[in-house]
């Protein structure tokens, strides 16, 4: 396979990998039945949290009660979590300039559309003349489009030679839909690269400035859209992490960073050893909710990035547990 380089397993860290990306939502029947449909993924759990000192400590509340629904995916999980003190919260959609952590992508073969999923499944199109647009005729076509709840998603549909290249061929063929990418989207680039840098102890595999390209336009129903950009090699088939930065419209500042429970995209980075990178972070200078907690199959510990985002560290307690990279 033809992988960017470097990657993450180039990192003398220990992080291996994104191990989850995450969705606190308001109405978890409802999401869970479209991710369900839309992606076709096994529901390995469903779990009421409440009355629990550990979740308390580590979401940095008292009283916190949850109940969550984790997905598997072929390359990573995929989590909802519905909190009880969010009901009465109001749903936005959230703008494709940003700022926070604006989507995840989903790929898949163009013979087997993911797009074509997740609009039968009710998604909402964002991208003009809603279908995918080919950028270049490289072997790629984007859609954005929205959850149920007003999460944007990013669809990629990959040719036969593309996937034949940087994904596997038979691989593909037996995973059909593949999650790939957590997007933030920085009003100021430079700034978030460094702190990720520092983090995944990586450079980015790429980084550019794009602009005058009527397909961007048409992706993210923006006229004239410029943006600069940088990605950061992370595990397995097609696994990024995707920062920009809008030139126009410009990404706005950044809102006080959001609590825990509020409604968005989360995300976490698998580790080896978790008392280790949490104190090597903290000496970085990274803002932790709490010590690392026992909770779940997990040992935890919530951070803010330097725009307020909010992210994980996760160790499995068991090398052979399901719900580690280590295991898919």
């Amino acid at each position: 396979r033809l992988y960017p380089q470097p990657r993450i397993d180039d990192s003398p860290t220990t992080i291996i990998g994104f191990n989850h990306v995450g969705i606190n939502v308001l109405d978890l029947d409802k999401m869970l039945a479209f991710y369900q449909k839309a992606t076709g993924y096994e529901l390995l759990e469903r779990t009421v949290v409440a009355n629990d000192e550990a979740a308390d400590e580590l979401f940095g509340q008292k009283g916190i009660s949850y109940e969550s629904a984790i997905l598997k995916g072929p390359n990573m999980l995929l989590e909802l979590r519905e909190f009880a003190n969010q009901q009465d919260t109001l749903l936005k959609k959230m703008p494709p300039q940003g700022p926070g952590i604006t989507h995840t992508c989903y790929q898949s073969a163009m013979t087997a559309s993911g797009f074509a999923r997740f609009k039968e499944a009710g998604a909402e199109i964002l991208t003009r003349g809603g279908a995918p647009v080919d950028l270049g005729g490289y072997g790629v076509t984007y859609a954005y489009a929205y959850d149920p709840e007003g999460n944007m998603l990013e669809l990629e549909q990959m040719s036969e030679r593309l996937i034949r290249l940087q994904i596997g061929t038979e691989w593909a063929r037996q995973h059909p839909l593949w999650m790939t990418q957590v997007a933030i989207i920085s009003p100021d680039l430079q700034r978030l690269v460094a702190f990720y840098q520092r983090v995944l102890g990586i450079k980015p595999y790429r980084m550019g400035s794009y602009a005058h390209n009527p397909g961007f336009d048409k992706i993210a129903n923006l006229d004239s859209l410029a943006f600069d950009a940088a990605w950061f090699g992370m595990d397995g088939q097609g696994k990024k992490l995707e920062l920009m930065q809008y030139v126009h419209p410009p990404t706005p500042p950044n809102p006080p960073p959001r609590a825990l429970t509020a409604p968005g995209y989360t995300f976490s980075f698998e580790v080896l050893d978790i008392q280790q990178e949490y104190e090597r972070l903290k000496k970085l200078g990274v803002r932790f909710v709490s010590t690392p907690q026992v909770l779940g199959p997990f040992r935890t510990v919530f951070a803010y990035d330097v725009d307020g985002n909010v992210f994980a560290l996760r160790q499995a307690l068991q090398d052979t547990s399901i719900y580690s990279l280590q295991n898919f």
